[in-house]
């Protein structure tokens, strides 16, 4: 296993402090704050580790308060909810320095059968039609913020084939659309509770980001200020994050500085296996200093 799949692993791996409390290390891939893809899949599994019978995730709802810092641990505290005879529901908090820095609700359900129906899969080439995106040349990079530099040269643990990529350094304006192809880098067990935490983490990639597309904007701009304030992610059916998944994403709408985008993950056979919402802050600032200050 490489180092980049065997990193988010362990990142994914809390230390259990208590019954209901666990503890999570951070890491800087080149975001600002702490990746919300990061906190979402640790809270999942913080939540999946507290459960006592084989029900698996089918939902998550979460709220992103305050903004992380990548070189502090967080702490997340479980409240077991509910447990009924179908289903069981838990709260997770998620605490640094003190503060509460994120919230979310996770349902379970037992596995059961009944009436069962889809949205088509678009069509779109194979993943391996669709050539790898090559980093931006050096030159370039290296008139980039440091931290930019490092989410772009990086080589994560996801491999993502866009169907029609946007070069964000310099976006042009286009329809509220995308579709891309990824997978884990490297083979993982068949754990299912593993593969629920690496796709909530995954699922934070790009999708606010559609939202900017009208607009010619990126979040690699210097005077481009974004964050995510919620996050919504529905499990429908069983999947592997290690085998290519199509990720098809829109925004029906942006207003008063926020952006709505909508996503549908399916996996190679054209089964919907999962589905994402996502409201997050977007503003254009008249200078680049103002962008550094966040809410």
């Amino acid at each position: 296993m490489t180092p980049p799949v065997s990193e988010l692993i362990d990142l994914l791996s809390l230390e259990r402090l208590e019954d209901n409390l666990f503890r999570g290390q951070s890491r800087d891939i080149g975001t600002k704050y702490v990746f919300g893809g990061q906190v979402l899949g640790q809270a999942l599994s913080a939540a999946q580790s507290t459960m006592s019978t084989p029900r698996p995730a089918h939902s998550l709802h979460a709220y992103f308060l305050r903004a992380g810092n990548v070189d502090a641990p967080i702490v997340y505290d479980v409240d077991r909810t509910r447990d009924g005879g179908s289903f069981s529901v838990r709260r997770v908090t998620a605490i640094q320095h003190g503060k509460v820095i994120f919230f979310c609700a996770a349902s379970f359900q037992e596995e059961e059968t009944g009436a069962e129906h889809q949205l088509s899969m678009p069509e779109v080439p194979a993943p391996e039609d669709i050539e790898p995106q090559d980093p931006p040349p050096a030159a370039v990079l290296a008139t980039l913020p440091v931290k930019v530099q490092r989410w772009l040269d990086r080589s994560g643990p996801f491999e993502f084939r866009h169907v029609y990529p946007r070069d964000e350094l310099r976006p042009p304006k286009r329809p509220p659309f995308q579709q891309m192809w990824f997978r884990l880098t490297d083979p993982v067990g068949d754990a299912p509770a593993l593969h629920r935490a690496l796709l909530a983490y995954a699922s934070d990639f790009q999708l606010l980001g559609t939202a900017t597309f009208p607009h010619g904007i990126s979040y690699y701009q210097p005077n481009v200020q974004m964050a995510s304030l919620d996050h919504a992610l529905w499990f429908h059916r069983p999947f592997r994050v290690d085998d290519w998944l199509l990720y098809s994403l829109d925004s029906p709408s942006a207003q008063g500085a926020r952006g709505l985008a909508r996503g549908q993950i399916f996996d190679r056979a054209g089964r919907l296996v999962a589905s994402t919402a996502q409201e997050g802050m977007i503003r254009v600032r008249a200078d680049a200093t103002a962008a550094l200050k966040a809410d």
